[in-house]
């Protein structure tokens, strides 16, 4: 049998397995179903691999808070109705999950839904467990809670937005230069670590000038070649990425830059920004001096909270902060204590 990708599957196993348990058993309850959460088919890139683990028919199911009592007798029930295979594909009920709305966006932010979210709170949500709530399918959705739950995440507030574009801008400020001085002295390795570094700055940046989520590691190039600009830029970033010597890295970076200027300039959020680079004092290679945009998109934050932020530190999200796997996991941790590392990091981020 051909491959079926896990939207499509889950989506069958909600219509003939989950739903037909449901009106039969459980007519009386509403609730919703969704194939949301951690997995490649939540994105839409899982292939045939993915299916060797943490894979196959599944949905999340929703219940009111009221009803929550119901999920043992549920998970019996969907354990006695469901076939040991569903469309060629092996099946677990253990896989189905059953929560609550508020249960749900407590585990993947620790947050409370019925609490406000700050600005600041933003900055402590990884792009990817974002991803994991706004992208998947949702099948089934009595009163409009999933709706309104991805409704209310689909991207950052404004001037978070604004922020993490100019901490983005302030990184590549920071290092473009460098990149170029170990060239300079014949680091060819310390030039090419650097570029590295660079080309997953500007990737970030591209997907939150056109508004996106970046996924994690492993599907940032994939989504990346989904974008309006990877057309233009993937040649430039592949070129920085692979070349040899780091005066081809300056050239490849020179015409990257020319083009985030004219994508900068699109969002018309600030003045306009010179396309041209120019050299950095009296070195002889040029930059972006991405440091100057950075300051231009923070001058543009009006919220008290993240101005001050932005007045004192351009550091960024949780994402730029850093990219170990189980710090940025940290929203997911049980038993209050993904609330308490979030508490942390804000405390981190927040300037005293």
């Amino acid at each position: 049998m051909s491959f079926l990708n896990g939207i499509e599957l889950c989506r069958r196993f909600h219509t003939e397995v989950v739903e037909s348990v449901m009106t039969d058993s459980y007519p009386f309850l509403s609730y919703s179903s969704a194939l949301l959460g951690p997995g490649s088919e939540v994105l839409g890139y899982d292939t045939e691999m993915s299916t060797d683990h943490d894979w196959g028919p599944r949905v999340y199911l929703f219940l009111n808070e009221q009803d929550i009592g119901y999920s043992d007798q549920i998970q019996v029930s969907l354990q006695g109705r469901a076939p040991e295979r569903f469309y060629g594909f092996s099946v677990d009920v253990r896989m189905t999950v059953i929560t609550t709305v508020p249960r749900f966006i407590e585990s993947c932010l620790a947050v409370k839904q019925d609490g406000p979210i700050e600005s600041v709170d933003w900055l402590t949500f990884p792009s990817q467990s974002l991803l994991e709530i706004t992208r998947g399918a949702v099948y089934r959705d009595d009163h409009r809670l999933l709706y309104q739950l991805r409704n209310q995440l689909d991207y950052y507030p404004q001037d978070v937005w604004l922020y993490l574009m100019a901490s983005s801008w302030q990184r590549i400020g920071q290092e473009e230069h460098l990149m170029l001085r170990s060239g300079y002295i014949g680091d060819e390795l310390g030039s090419a670590i650097i570029a590295s570094r660079l080309v997953r700055d500007i990737i970030n940046l591209c997907f939150l000038m056109e508004r996106q989520y970046a996924p994690y590691p492993k599907w940032l190039g994939t989504a990346f070649k989904q974008l309006k600009c990877s057309e233009q830029l993937l040649p430039y970033l592949w070129t920085a990425q692979t070349a040899i010597t780091w005066r081809e890295r300056e050239h490849a970076f020179n015409n990257t830059y020319k083009h985030l200027s004219h994508m900068h300039n699109g969002l018309k959020v600030t003045e306009k920004i010179p396309s041209d680079v120019s050299y950095f004092y009296d070195r002889p290679f040029k930059v972006m001096n991405g440091a100057v945009v950075a300051r231009l998109i923070a001058n543009q934050i009006v919220d008290a909270d993240i101005k001050l932020l932005a007045d004192k530190r351009l550091i960024g999200n949780i994402d730029q902060i850093t990219d170990n796997t189980d710090f940025r996991k940290i929203n997911g941790w049980s038993d209050g204590e993904g609330q308490h590392a979030r508490t942390a990091l804000k405390k981190l981020i927040m300037p005293q």
